[in-house]
């Protein structure tokens, strides 16, 4: 039982611009604001960018696309959308997401509450009146009672610390800041740092563009390739059709997938069953090599193995120059070790004549010069420098602005030993303050926790609204439980020891100076649902701190 605040606490009444406000118009804003419409709240979606998409507005790099099938990368919320969109690539590409994802707000009526290149540079809570002051870089400001983050996960990018990195004389790009008119690279030697998701889709689109081009691999990584069919009539309305049964199986899935969870280890078959099933669903491409071979490929250190070795296999199938191979083919973790990029023809890139691996793990970079780039006593003249280095994940872009709660405290500060939250949504200290896709929420297909977030943070406030609750903020208590909880379930998994191997970005280990923990919940989707169903049932309990500043009465 919880007593409301007493009255020497209760918050003047003062009138605010909007009652809710939302940072960032991409997936999560657009759900947000569509759900904190249903419930009657007059909010607004701010975003520094110029154009809606978020993520997928920044990320317009060559060969940019999903990971994820179409069927379950999107919103299944509206059936008008549902309806009306068509989807023409099994893996969707960058334009079409965004294309996507303005047709949403078009349909949806959303854009008139969007407000682009609009850039905060700090949001302040006054305890006194119970209302978080939004400052923005041109100088103006806003009030709100509710402040929520959208600003997702992957869209603060990181600069590698390379000697000399600004000395370099021709054109240098990171993929998260791509010109929007596109950059050409016919006849140039180009040269690519970084080899995550982003790099290991851009390498075989401008491969053929480049005169020469240089890959300077430290870790190499377990790519899953695929094929891209386009998506017919038919596919399309069996996906209309199904759309629900489609979605409730990825919100049940642990990594938020349309796939089937599949029963058996690797080690209860006999090798050539192993072998097979590896290879039907090599063959069938992407994730399903993940998810539907056995079900512990992410807990078992030994299954884990048995894939890494059956990939290596493959690579060395692939690659023509054994040499090239071998650098290919990661040694020192196992697969799951780093989040499983997929790709389209990415190791076959490597046999080109004019594609050229570099090894700087064996021989690290040791600057970047003004004609190129150093590896050991060797100079690569380059045009061109593409750095594909990765975002600073999940915290960053909260990080990144002064985000000021109760008593002065700034989330940066509070997360500089390491994360606290309730369930990733709510942190104690910041009355109000929602995170959608936050710190420690699930590690998934992430349009499943986005739609359901906004769903559950819409409930939220619709309950504190209609129970005359004025404050809602995660109790100390439920950031303790839940940080051991994303402890525990990391740990039982192969992410843990191979992810610090891999020095990670779900480890925060890309960051120099970042505290190594999970950034994400590894328990999967549907555990992490349950506990959210169960906070609420409970009266939202352990999102109550702040109404909780009376001890109630014996009976």
């Amino acid at each position: 039982m919880t007593t409301n605040s007493s009255s020497d606490r209760s918050p003047k009444l003062v009138q605010t611009d909007y009652d809710s406000v939302v940072i960032g118009a991409g997936f999560s804003g657009l759900a947000l604001l569509h759900h904190l419409r249903e419930i009657g709240q007059r909010s607004l979606v701010v975003d520094a960018l110029d154009g809606i998409g978020g993520t997928w507005w920044a990320n317009n790099y060559p060969g940019v696309r999903t990971d994820s099938e179409f069927q379950y990368y999107s919103f299944s919320f509206s059936k008008e959308v549902r309806d009306e969109w068509t989807w023409t690539e099994r893996y969707p590409a960058g334009a079409e997401v965004r294309a996507y994802l303005n047709f949403v707000a078009d349909r949806l009526d959303l854009r008139k509450d969007i407000r682009l290149n609009t850039r905060v540079e700090e949001a302040r809570y006054e305890e006194d009146t119970n209302i978080w002051t939004v400052r923005f870089e041109d100088g103006t400001a806003l009030t709100t009672k509710y402040l929520i983050s959208g600003m997702g996960v992957l869209s603060q990018p990181i600069w590698p610390s390379i000697p000399g990195i600004e000395a370099f004389a021709g054109e240098k790009y990171h993929t998260a800041q791509w010109p929007r008119d596109g950059v050409s690279l016919s006849g140039k030697r180009v040269g690519l740092i970084g080899l995550g998701a982003s790099g290991i889709q851009i390498v075989p689109t401008i491969a053929p563009q480049c005169e020469e081009f240089y890959v300077f691999q430290r870790t190499p990584n377990f790519v899953v390739e695929t094929t891209n069919e386009q998506v017919d009539d038919a596919a399309m309305a069996s996906v209309r059709e199904h759309y629900d049964e489609i979605f409730a199986r990825a919100a049940a899935h642990p990594f938020g997938v349309d796939m089937v969870y599949v029963q058996k280890s690797a080690l209860e078959v006999t090798p050539e069953e192993r072998e097979r099933i590896f290879e039907s669903k090599w063959n069938e491409g992407g994730f399903h090599f993940a998810n539907e071979c056995f079900n512990d490929l992410a807990t078992n250190h030994e299954s884990s193995e048995l894939a890494s070795e059956f990939i290596r296999k493959k690579i060395r199938e692939i690659v023509t120059d054994p040499v090239a191979a071998e650098i290919l083919c990661p040694k020192d973790y196992s697969f799951n070790g780093k989040r499983v990029p997929t790709g389209h023809g990415y190791y076959a890139a490597f046999n080109r004549e004019n594609v050229h691996l570099v090894d700087v793990k064996a021989d690290p970079i040791t600057e970047i010069t003004q004609r190129g780039v150093k590896v050991g006593e060797t100079e690569y003249e380059l045009d061109v420098l593409i750095f594909a280095t990765g975002f600073d994940a999940m915290t960053g872009t909260l990080t990144f602005i002064d985000i000021v709660g109760r008593d002065g405290l700034v989330l940066r500060d509070k997360w500089a030993a390491g994360i606290r939250s309730n369930l990733g949504i709510s942190v104690n200290g910041f009355p109000n303050f929602f995170m959608s896709l936050g710190p420690t929420t699930p590690y998934s297909n992430l349009p499943v926790p986005i739609q359901l977030g906004a769903q559950w943070i819409a409930r939220a406030i619709d309950f504190a609204e209609s129970s005359g609750i004025e404050r809602l903020e995660a109790t100390p208590e439920s950031e303790d439980w839940w940080a051991a909880e994303v402890d525990r379930a990391g740990r039982a998994t192969v992410m843990h020891s191979e992810g610090l191997k891999a020095k990670a970005w779900f480890m925060g280990e890309n960051v120099p100076g970042k505290p190594a923990e999970f950034q994400v919940y590894m328990g999967g989707g549907g555990v992490y649902q349950q506990f959210c169903r169960d906070a609420e049932e409970n009266g939202y309990i352990t999102f109550l701190a702040s109404e909780r500043v009376a001890e109630p009465s014996a009976v």
